[in-house]
């Protein structure tokens, strides 16, 4: 067990999700309490039995990363339970159908109802909200824990569309990098009391939000998701486990004297400038 993790109070928020659930359970195996919170109970419980299972500790807290009250009572619960977080990791996000482009360029054949124009402004802002303030809000009211302790951070989740805005997700594109920009103004902010912030930017994962985007119901490659494996030199898509040995490293004390990076983790996408 990594000594710098073991006993760590550690939030998850989008807990139940298909990466942040690997996150926990990983976490939990090095012999940290986890606290899973996200909007379906059942799906957290789910996650949090496995945890327990296996001799992990782990409670499932039902929130909305935009509900400022329903957090202040999460944080409540998790002080009464394991303890005063020392960890958090800001899971929650997602995207909208109605928040992206049938097209990859304007003047091509057009999706009825899916063009830049026919956007619609409040899935829009539901995007930037669950991931720009659903990164936000549990950072300010779980942060308050760090203060004064040692070996406290957030990490923050942020995507490879962050750095160069991916077609089609325009409003998914601009948050994450919101969240990108953020880090550092955080990282920055909470240097002076040691609360590192760092984040980890997932390359191309197939989770159930994007399944449908990247492959065919027969299990081959749409045109997207071959284009996508074309810009991966590694010519993959990444798997939950792929993210847990950069997880334990940003965690751990092991970074003690890193804050306010954004770590790829992508088979080598970002490197790639297709040439």
């Amino acid at each position: 067990m990594s000594k710098s993790i073991t006993d760590k109070v550690i939030v998850v928020t989008g807990g139940s999700g298909v990466l942040c659930s690997e996150m926990a359970m990983y976490l939990a195996s090095k012999g940290a309490k986890i606290a899973l919170l996200g909007r379906t109970f059942s799906k957290l419980e789910s996650v949090t039995k496995k945890i327990k299972s296996k001799g992990g500790q782990a409670v499932s807290i039902a929130t909305d990363v935009l509900d400022k009250e329903g957090l202040l009572k999460a944080r409540k619960e998790i002080h009464n339970t394991l303890g005063t977080c020392d960890i958090l990791i800001n899971g929650a996000g997602g995207n909208h159908p109605n928040a992206t482009t049938g097209n990859t360029r304007f003047g091509e054949e057009e999706v009825p109802g899916k063009g830049f124009f026919d956007l619609d402004h409040v899935a829009v802002n539901k995007v930037l909200d669950v991931n720009f303030m659903g990164t936000f809000l549990p950072s300010q009211i779980f942060g308050k824990d760090m203060l004064g302790k040692q070996g406290c951070s957030i990490i923050n989740i942020s995507s490879m569309s962050a750095y160069s805005p991916m077609t089609k997700v325009m409003g998914y594109s601009a948050a994450k990098a919101a969240v990108s920009n953020f880090t550092e103004w955080m990282a920055v902010h909470f240097a002076s009391v040691e609360i590192r912030v760092n984040a980890i930017a997932p390359g191309f994962f197939l989770t159930e939000q994007n399944r449908a985007l990247l492959t065919n119901k027969d299990g081959n490659l749409t045109e997207r998701g071959n284009t996508i494996i074309n810009q991966t030199p590694m010519r993959k898509f990444g798997k939950p486990e792929d993210l847990l040995g950069t997880l334990e490293w940003l965690c751990s004390d092991a970074s003690s004297f890193v804050t306010g990076v954004v770590v790829p983790v992508d088979g080598g996408f970002n490197a790639f400038s297709g040439v």
